[in-house]
């Protein structure tokens, strides 16, 4: 009888241990679901093999200096081993590391900001059990000139522009909805880039998913607005441009949303993406009967040949003779994307009507193409459009060839209100994108500060704050 009952007990012991460890499992893996959805390892893990995951050292273009990012593995001496599950909270919704440090908000805490209590000890779980750690010190360290190394000013920063508080549902909005808005606003962090920023570099309050720079980049506007965002599109052709990157006849991702494809979008759920679609139409979108009936980005332009307005004008050993926007495009473009500009019966190759870049209102994300081109990875397959930036294996355009490319196109196939490209726009682009005002003045505020002029920003930065909160309250 006692070896029976000791039997029971161990049995019984040895069965809760088991359950225990696939409830850990469990944990485990949904907190890599989590860090999926956050596209935690975009940043954190160089890309394509060349760092270990989570290893940090992927060096963010910011528009204040590059900014490194850190090691994120559970090594105690590099990374962050030795974090509570409180500490870790800490970093990720509030931007505060373990020794007090602020980071920087190339973190996109102000959004994990809102992260819920169950996915945050998810999270936990996965990077403390469920990543390797890498016991290496860091190749590069940031470090921003004068005043922005000064990390404890992120404090005021995040007084103005982080709420920290979890997610709650939108009573408004049906469950699906409420999902799509909780991936959102949070770990999808959309705002980060499809919001425009203001002097200070916060979100501009009124302009949610309006659209916004992100370096050389334009991030479109993501509303539910049937002319200037995606409320024209088909929830299923927004779940699949998400999924592949792609979605025929209307957009092609490049750029940092090629990033958020080939590193987050493409692994998630169906459900989740389907929910992100169903909560985007909802914003900002207007009554049916209100629907304006102008044309959207996507609708705009048609097939043109361009072959013969320019066929027999030189002779076959002619040098040099690519001068107009057609003769470019003829000789740069045309042999992917068709002399009509059709692209290929596939569509591996987009068509330039009936695109986002072309149909809207700036050329930047044209000339951004052109400048950076196209490199994803998405559901197995390779997308690769060469750029023609210094360095390319095709042929390094001048700034005036890429205005008249990028004219001749958007007057052709796209918006011909947005074909008045000039090489400043190019030099812009190629620079790496608009300099925000802290950019502009960094260079004057220790002459401002030897001066006095101190006293005046910290009045200003106070004024700010109070009218911030009485706005809160």
């Amino acid at each position: 009888m006692k070896l029976t009952a000791l039997s029971a007990v161990v049995f019984a012991s040895l069965a809760g241990g088991a359950i225990a460890q696939t409830a850990d499992q469990d944990l485990i893996e949904q907190g890599k679901y989590i860090a999926t959805m956050g596209d935690c390892a975009a940043c954190h893990t160089q890309p394509r093999g060349a760092g270990k995951p989570y290893a940090g050292g992927y060096a963010i273009a910011s528009p204040l200096g590059t900014i490194w990012s850190t090691n994120i593995t559970p090594s105690r001496q590099y990374g962050i081993g030795t974090y509570t599950e409180q500490d870790f909270s800490d970093a990720v919704r509030k931007g505060v590391l373990k020794d007090g440090t602020h980071l920087y908000p190339a973190m996109p805490y102000d959004a994990y900001a809102g992260i819920t209590d169950a996915d945050m000890k998810a999270l936990y779980a996965y990077f403390m059990h469920g990543v390797d750690p890498v016991d290496e010190p860091p190749a590069q360290v940031t470090e921003l000139p004068f005043p922005f190394n000064l990390r404890f000013s992120m404090a005021a920063w995040n007084l103005l522009y982080v709420r920290g508080n979890p997610f709650t549902p939108d009573a408004g909005l049906n469950a699906q909805e409420n999902r799509g808005k909780y991936i959102v606003d949070t770990l999808g962090h959309c705002a980060s880039c499809h919001s425009p920023r203001g002097l200070l570099m916060g979100s501009v309050s009124g302009q949610y998913l309006r659209g916004g720079s992100v370096g050389p980049w334009y991030a479109p506007d993501i509303t539910g607005d049937p002319v200037h965002g995606i409320g024209s599109w088909a929830n299923e052709e927004i779940a699949t441009y998400l999924k592949t990157g792609r979605a025929e006849g209307k957009a092609q991702a490049a750029g940092p949303m090629a990033e958020a494809v080939e590193h987050s979008f493409q692994h998630m759920a169906d459900d989740d993406l389907g929910a992100i679609a169903a909560y985007l139409k909802t914003v900002n979108a207007p009554a049916a009967a209100s629907a304006s009936p102008a044309a959207s980005r996507t609708d705009m332009g048609q097939p043109v040949d361009v072959e013969p307005g320019i066929r027999g004008l030189f002779p076959e050993n002619a040098h040099d003779s690519l001068k107009t926007g057609a003769e470019l495009y003829s000789g740069y473009c045309a042999s992917c994307h068709q002399p009509n500009g059709a692209g290929s019966r596939n569509q591996a190759y987009p068509s330039l009507f009936h695109n986002s870049v072309t149909g809207a209102a700036s050329a930047t994300n044209l000339i951004a193409t052109i400048l950076y081109g196209v490199d994803r990875e998405a559901g197995g397959d390779h997308v690769l459009m060469p750029h023609f930036n210094t360095g390319s294996y095709v042929a390094v355009l001048t700034d005036q060839e890429i205005a008249d490319i990028s004219n001749f196109v958007m007057e052709t196939y796209g918006n011909p209100n947005a074909a008045k490209v000039t090489t400043a726009d190019v030099q812009v682009v190629r620079n790496g994108g608009p300099v925000p005002f802290l950019a502009k003045v960094q260079p004057h505020i220790p002459a401002l500060m030897a001066t006095g002029g101190v006293a005046a920003v910290v009045v200003l930065a106070g004024v700010i704050l109070l009218v911030r909160r009485r706005r809160i309250a």
